[in-house]
């Protein structure tokens, strides 16, 4: 010490050492801090990319499910994911196709509705279509449209052009053996009571979005429909009236008849019809 008179050695300072160490650790601490800024630009990006591709699939979900609810009002719901699930626009596309078109009507409407009220009418006919229309979608059927008491359906579009005639004589026969239950369920309650006629018919039609620019609609037009609607006309409460073609194509999986023939507007041989038999 040098209070004590000893000497004693020099004092060792490593100023330059120990400023390179503090640099090199500084340094470090500098990367280690630029490389987790790097990971958290990146992994921002990434999360911006996975929020996109999240709104991108909500609004994908949201149309689908817009679109299944309108789908849903023509076809079953068994054939809903189908047309959801159908590549392109293929299924839309304007074409000629056979098909098998179902005409369902109520007998006397007319006269029935005139000694009922307004309300009751409505819920008639809602009721009445309901059930319809269900058995219609169970059956692989496509409701083209609702007029008045008149049903429209068609067969073939969503299934095999095979099944379609069978598909709609099965829908024909569940359809009369439905109303004439929920007849007796109406005079049980005290209320009018009708029955229907159906007319079925197969051929080529042609397929198609049709109406003007405010409204369209994918419906069937053609010969083959006017024939199936003529059906409904001739065919008696309670009866399932189908044309030749149908006839041919199911003659061995149903009870059917011969009903004759009749002549059709801008036809010059008669068309000839069969009955089934419930």
């Amino acid at each position: 010490m040098i209070g004590n008179g000893k000497k004693n050695e020099p004092i060792q300072i490593n100023a330059d050492k120990e400023m390179n160490d503090i640099a090199e650790n500084f340094n470090a601490v500098i990367k280690r801090l630029q490389n987790t800024n790097k990971d958290l630009r990146e992994q921002s990006v990434q999360l911006m990319r996975y929020a996109q591709d999240l709104g991108l699939s909500y609004e994908k979900a949201k149309e689908e499910e817009r679109l299944r609810n309108k789908l849903s009002r023509y076809v079953g719901a068994n054939l809903v994911e189908k047309l959801i699930n159908t590549k392109g626009s293929e299924i839309f596309e304007n074409e000629k196709k056979e098909v098998t078109v179902l005409f369902a009507d109520i007998r006397s409407f007319t006269t029935l509705s005139e000694r009922m009220a307004a309300e009751e009418v409505v819920l008639m006919l809602n009721e009445f279509f309901g059930i319809m229309v269900d058995i219609i979608f169970k059956h692989s059927g496509i409701l083209d449209k609702l007029v008045g008491d008149e049903l429209m359906a068609v067969f073939g579009l969503l299934s095999p052009e095979n099944d379609a005639p069978s598909n709609a004589i099965l829908s024909a026969l569940e359809m009369q053996r439905a109303t004439g239950e929920l007849m007796k369920l109406r005079r049980r309650q005290g209320k009018e009571t009708f029955e229907i006629g159906i007319g079925i018919n197969t051929g080529i039609a042609i397929i198609g979005n049709i109406g003007s620019e405010n409204r369209m609609d994918y419906t069937v037009i053609g010969d083959t429909v006017n024939t199936a609607a003529r059906f409904q006309q001739i065919a008696k409460g309670g009866e399932i009236i189908i044309g030749e073609k149908t006839y041919h194509q199911v003659q061995r999986q149903f009870n059917v008849q011969k009903k004759g023939e009749i002549k059709l507007k801008n036809k010059r041989e008669a068309v000839k019809c069969y009955q089934v038999i419930m």
